[in-house]
């Protein structure tokens, strides 16, 4: 194993005395191409080409001498600090730290970024990354090859953002590029590069002096989830309830509940209404498409997001056609459509549905549909009694059909 192993980050600028100690003892440096031609790189050290971080991990456990390993930016975000300290390689590590990549393009891009997301772009994450650009209005991606601008922007089509794009940040080739999200995709970009994904501003604002790095949940305007109608219909209760903006609260929070909408996950609401499920959704950080035939729904859809400091993208057409050009989703919620819109929904092989229905039979139809779909399906019969507090005299009554299903070709 290395007598000792030294991770020095690198952005560009002069390296520091530390750094510059520890390369001179170096018998072995790991790195990219532009790191192993640093001047301060030892002639007569190994050099390794930092391509597999673990195969570059393993060849210095067996190295007997003093390692060195050069990473862009602060090697401890999103960086190979974590992979030499595995515990499958044994490794103890010393790091010099340096200005992370994010830090650098939000420098220059000129703005603050304690409220941003940072997501890793691969080309196995890259759709998650996006979901994250499209349910939240700062983020920061770090990309790879074939997870780069262009394939973000792809994947963005109908969503508008601003991307500030910031190539080979620290060199002498750095060049930042400001332009909207569909451009970005007729440029050839190079790597490395971050891109800062901005938009999509909420109504919610954000707290004056903020405390939360990240998203700030406390920002938004209502506390709970699972709420009346009228959280999402200012025009009154009334009016709430017969558009549907709300629905059913319990039924909601049991339909929030069996999908668990998160980070990273598209969500479909096929049938929003009012938008009080896709609001609801997107609070837990989840990307939302929200779909109704009727442009009218889609519009209040919208306007409940605005109250409610969440991002969502409204989608207005009759399912299951519409369904046809939307993006894969993680997880659906199905207000309207029956048996055509499940058998369309199950196709698309999402982790889980749920919906709901009135009668009987139409419970059975859409439970038969979700397993023919290939999906293990719940069944319950939810009935809640709304009471007035001051004499405990009924007020309101409902009575639905909840069905859910997993996909059974998952491990949980």
């Amino acid at each position: 194993m290395a007598d000792r192993v030294t991770v020095i980050g690198w952005d560009g600028s002069p390296l520091t005395a530390a750094a510059r100690s520890a390369l001179s003892a170096a018998t072995l440096v790991a790195g990219a191409a532009h790191h192993l031609a640093l001047p301060e790189v030892p002639p007569a050290a190994e050099r390794i080409r930092l391509g597999s971080v673990d195969l570059a991990a393993r060849r210095i456990a067996g190295h007997r001498g003093t390692a060195v390993v050069l990473a862009d930016g602060d090697p401890g975000f999103f960086g190979v600090v974590r992979t030499l300290r595995a515990p499958e390689h044994g490794l103890e590590v010393e790091v010099v730290p340096a200005v992370s990549s994010v830090a650098a393009a939000f420098a220059r891009a000129g703005m603050p970024w304690e409220d941003a997301r940072t997501v890793v772009a691969h080309q196995r994450t890259l759709r998650r990354a996006v979901n994250v650009c499209r349910a939240h209005p700062k983020v920061a991606v770090l990309t790879s090859p074939g997870a780069g601008p262009a394939e973000l922007a792809l994947l963005l089509d109908g969503v508008h953002r601003t991307f500030v794009v910031c190539e080979e940040l620290g060199t002498d080739r750095e060049q930042v590029s400001v332009l909207t999200s569909d451009k970005a995709a007729d440029h050839a970009w190079r790597d490395p590069n971050v891109v800062l994904v901005i938009g999509g501003v909420t109504g919610g604002g954000t707290p004056a002096a903020p405390w939360l790095s990240g998203q700030d949940t406390s920002a938004h305007p209502v506390r709970g989830w699972g709420l009346p109608a009228e959280e999402y219909a200012p025009e009154g209760y009334a009016t709430a309830r017969r558009t549907g903006a709300g629905g059913d609260p319990s039924l909601r929070a049991l339909q929030l509940a069996r999908l668990g909408p998160r980070a990273g996950d598209l969500v479909w609401d096929i049938g929003c209404a009012g938008g009080a499920f896709s609001v609801e959704a997107a609070r837990f950080g989840a990307a939302v498409i929200a779909v109704d035939a009727d442009p009218a729904a889609c519009t209040r859809t919208e306007q409940a997001a605005r109250r409610n400091g969440v991002l969502l993208q409204t989608v207005p057409g009759r399912a299951p056609h519409v369904l046809e050009s939307l993006p894969e989703p993680d997880v659906v919620r199905i207000g309207e459509g029956g048996v055509p819109v499940v058998t369309a929904c199950t196709d698309r092989r999402p982790e889980r549905i749920v919906a709901h229905a009135s009668t009987r039979d139409e419970a059975e139809a859409i439970a038969a549909a979700l397993a023919d779909g290939g999906y293990t399906v719940e069944s319950l019969l939810l009935q809640t009694v709304g009471l007035e507090p001051d004499d405990w005299s009924e007020r309101e009554r409902s009575v639905v059909f909840l069905l859910s299903g997993r996909r059974t070709d998952l491990s949980h």
